[in-house]
Parts: structure tokens; C-alpha cells; sequence
């Protein structure tokens, strides 16, 4: 047997939830916690539509989504369908068995799948191509960017309305790495709205294998194996084949699983890894402002390994992209604050933050999916125990993996209370949803399938009854 064959033999299990929670009682409250997800959905678009209905000021048709009711089938919908048996039906017997680097891939194409099966109940023009070329998107400046040099120098003149020639939103409201990235593209000759969908598709489908990588490292394969089926079958791929968000994703997803690679020493060239990681995070914040909160997600993986030796090369890798363009004359800072004037010169204005401070965690909810809900229960449970053998390093598995999740939640609440979150935050957050994802891995194997098909059946109703997106 090779080397790198007994590297992908499965690790001896471990156990996933802490022993209280198990039997017959918790999966009662994984019940309770699945039904308080539910009402508060319930409650969010109940009080939603009273609000929107009495003066429009939540700015969605459908709250508390950024929607329109169009129930409706699609040349995905057999696609999409067949994704989700085949996934619930052997997707935990494959990831228990497939060795590591074929599961990866598996888990990969796998997503890739999902989101572009869900994408295509549109239609591939409606649902794939059109996407990313509507007035609010990035493919419509990309003839703005000839001269990249004077775009960036002057990028700032056009983030508030008012002067001539304002950026479209989604342009506004990234920084100028969101845009280059479809620049780039074009003139690699991949121009068009077909191969950015795709590239945004195919991309954000990786996040899926960038977090079981960091789960392996962090907590145990045994965890990460069973979290794989789930982030395939991620609620949140609905937005993911619709906008950049899940390319946003995920690139933090890589920058955070590069550092436990480098954090664990489990990568051949440790060091090398953490440069990666600091590079990929300074990109990460040239793609969208708010992703400055993946560095508690980044904190928490050195607080879990206890050590902080990969921060010198990390820290020699996260000011190249910054360095870069700032010598290119944009002022990151200087555009986040014109960002806000322009996000409360909009929608932001109006949207009360007494409803979207709590309905954002409903959308939350609807993305994650109620397996997650449930294993967040589980999480919330732990955490305690968890904190208490950070010092001594006595934590199991199960309790890191709970530790990284609320770093995760930690992530969104910040994110949330800042109010520049109001609406939309189901494609959005999607960089820290995906984090939350392996909380159903804290789940009992009785029941995986059950809770796989309400993961799956959510994506589903949601994608043909509602018309999502930009």
C-alpha cells in the first residue's frame, strides 16, 4: 500500500455529540430547534408583508427575500430533482467510504451540480447567462475598464449617486477586485454573461471542498466525511448560480483552509500555505467590503490549533493584493465610507433595522437550511465544555468543530448589528453560511437521509415558487 493510499484510509470515528444530547431527547430538541427555525421564517414574512404592504419601506416583494411569487417548473427541475435523490439516497454511504482526495473532487462536482441543476430551472439564458448582466452588475462596466489603470484611479468619483456615470450597485458596493475579476476574464476571451455565470458556478461550488479540507485538518475526517453530503446539498446554491457571492465565498473558504493546513502542519509546505492564505484573504477583501469579518473565522482556527506560527508568512501574504492596488491609486477606505453614503442614498435608507435585525437571521434560516438549525442546537449545547478545554487542549472534536461554527455565527451577528446588512443577506453572507453547514455533522446517523431530504426539499420550493436574485 502507498503512501498516499493509507493517507486516505478513513480515521477511527470519533463521537460527534457531546453525550447529553444523545438519545431519544435530543432528538426531540433537534426537533424543537427545526420548528423554532420555522416560526421565525413564519413570523418574518407574516410581519414582512404587514410592513411592506403599509408603505414598501422593506423594498422586497417577497419578504423577508429579495423575490417575487412565480411558481414554475424548468428545463433543471429533472436535473435538479435527480441531484437530491442521488445525494440523499448514497451521498452518506459514498462519503464514508470513497478515499479522501476522490472524495473531494466527488464533493465538488457534486455541488457544482446542485447549483447549476438549481440555475437551470430558469433556463440557461434566464437562469445562467442573463445573471450577471443585468443593470445592477458587473458585465455592463466591463467596457469602462480599458484603461484599468485610470478606472481604478477614478473608481471612488462614481460609488455615490449623483455625479455622472455612477457605478451600477453590485460595482458600488465591492471593491474594484469584485469587477476585475469579470474584466479578466474578458480578455482572456471568456467574455459574456455565460462564462461569468459559469465561472462564479463552478467556483463557488469549490467552497464545498475548501471547508471539508479545513474540517479535516481542524477537527477529525470522520466529521468532515459527514459533512460533506450537506454541503452538497446546501440550501443557499438557490443564490449561489445567481450573483459573485458564491465565488466570494469561495476564496475565504481557501484563505481559512489554507491556514488550518498551515496551522496543523498537515500540509507538505506549511508555510507556503499560509502565504496562501494571507494572499487569498487580501483578495478577499477586494471582493466585498464585509468579508473583513472571514479574519474571526481566520482567528478562530489559530485559537483552536493554539499556536501562531503561521502568522508570519500569513501576514507576509495579506498586504499583496491590498499594496497593489492602493499603489493603483484606490483607496479602500475612502470607498468603504462613500459606500455607506451610497447604501443609505438607496434601499438601506429605507429599510427599517428594527425588522431586518432579526429577519435577516430568517433568511439566514432559509439558506442554511433546518438541519443546520438543528445542529446548531447542538453546537450552542457544547460550547461551554468546548471553552473550558480550550486552555488545556482537552477538546474533542466534536467541540472544535462546535467552536468554529459559532466563530462562524460570531461572524454574522457582527455583520448583522452593523446595519449595512438589511435584506438580501441570503446570497450575501453565503462566505459565512457555508460555515455553518457542518453543524448538521453534530447530528445522531439516525436520521442523516431524513434531515438530507429537508435540506434538499427547501433548496427546491424555494427555487420554484419564488424568482430570486438580481
Amino acid at each position: 500500500m502507498t503512501t498516499e493510499e493509507r493517507s486516505d484510509r478513513i480515521r477511527p470515528p470519533e463521537p460527534t455529540v457531546p453525550t447529553p444530547a444523545a438519545g431519544p431527547a435530543g432528538h426531540r430538541q433537534d426537533l424543537r430547534a427545526a420548528v423554532a427555525g420555522i416560526l421565525l421564517v413564519t413570523v418574518a414574512i407574516a410581519v414582512g408583508w404587514v410592513i411592506q404592504e403599509g408603505d414598501g419601506s422593506l423594498q422586497v416583494h417577497w419578504p423577508p427575500l429579495l423575490a417575487s411569487w412565480d411558481p414554475h417548473l424548468g428545463p433543471g427541475t429533472p436535473a435538479a430533482v435527480a441531484v437530491a435523490v442521488a445525494v440523499v439516497a448514497y451521498g452518506p454511504r459514498l462519503a464514508a467510504g470513497l478515499p479522501w482526495r476522490r472524495l473531494l473532487l466527488t464533493c465538488w462536482a457534486g455541488s457544482v451540480a446542485w447549483i447549476l441543476s438549481l440555475a437551470l430551472i430558469e433556463g440557461w439564458y434566464r437562469g445562467v447567462a442573463r445573471r450577471l448582466t443585468t443593470r445592477h452588475e458587473y458585465l455592463r462596466v466591463i467596457d469602462r475598464f480599458d484603461d484599468i489603470g485610470a478606472a481604478l484611479r477614478g473608481f471612488t468619483d462614481h460609488i455615490v449617486i449623483g455625479p455622472p456615470g455612477n457605478w451600477p450597485a453590485h460595482v458600488a458596493g465591492h471593491p474594484p477586485g469584485a469587477t476585475l475579476t469579470f474584466v479578466g476574464l474578458d480578455r482572456a476571451g471568456l467574455g459574456g454573461g455565460a462564462w461569468a455565470g459559469m465561472w462564479c458556478i463552478v467556483l463557488g461550488g469549490s467552497a464545498a471542498a475548501a471547508v471539508m479540507v479545513a474540517l479535516r485538518a481542524l477537527t477529525s475526517e470522520h466529521l468532515a466525511r459527514r459533512t460533506a453530503p450537506f454541503l452538497v446539498l446546501a440550501p443557499f446554491a438557490v443564490w449561489t448560480g445567481t450573483s459573485a457571492d458564491g465565488y466570494f465565498a469561495a476564496v475565504a473558504a481557501w484563505s481559512v483552509a489554507l491556514l488550518a493546513l498551515a496551522a496543523t502542519r498537515t500540509a507538505r509546505h506549511p508555510a507556503a500555505a499560509a502565504l496562501g492564505s494571507g494572499l487569498l484573504f487580501g483578495l478577499t477583501c477586494y471582493l466585498s467590503y464585509g468579508l473583513t469579518l472571514i479574519a474571526v473565522l481566520l482567528a478562530a482556527v489559530l485559537v483552536l490549533t493554539r499556536t501562531a506560527r503561521p502568522l508570519g508568512p500569513f501576514t507576509l501574504g495579506a498586504p499583496v493584493v491590498p499594496v497593489a492596488f492602493a499603489l493603483a491609486g484606490f483607496n479602500w477606505w475612502e470607498a468603504y465610507h462613500l459606500l455607506v453614503e451610497r447604501y443609505y442614498q438607496g434601499a438601506g435608507g429605507t429599510r427599517p433595522y428594527s425588522y431586518w435585525v432579526w429577519a435577516n437571521l430568517a433568511c439566514t434560516t432559509l439558506a442554511a437550511g433546518l438541519a443546520t438549525v438543528a445542529g446548531l442546537r447542538r453546537a450552542a449545547v457544547s460550547a461551554p465544555a468546548a471553552v473550558r478545554g480550550l486552555r488545556p487542549g482537552t477538546t474533542t472534536a466534536a467541540q472544535r468543530l462546535a467552536l468554529l461554527i459559532l466563530a462562524a455565527l460570531l461572524a454574522i451577528a457582527a455583520a448583522d448589528l452593523s446595519g449595512m446588512s438589511k435584506a438580501e443577506t441570503e446570497r450575501i453572507w453565503q462566505p459565512f453560511v457555508v460555515w455553518l453547514m457542518p453543524a448538521a455533522a453534530l447530528l445522531p446517523d439516525i436520521g442523516t437521509r431524513r434531515w438530507l431530504a429537508a435540506q434538499a426539499v427547501l433548496a427546491l420550493l424555494v427555487n420554484h415558487l419564488l424568482w430570486t436574485g438580481w
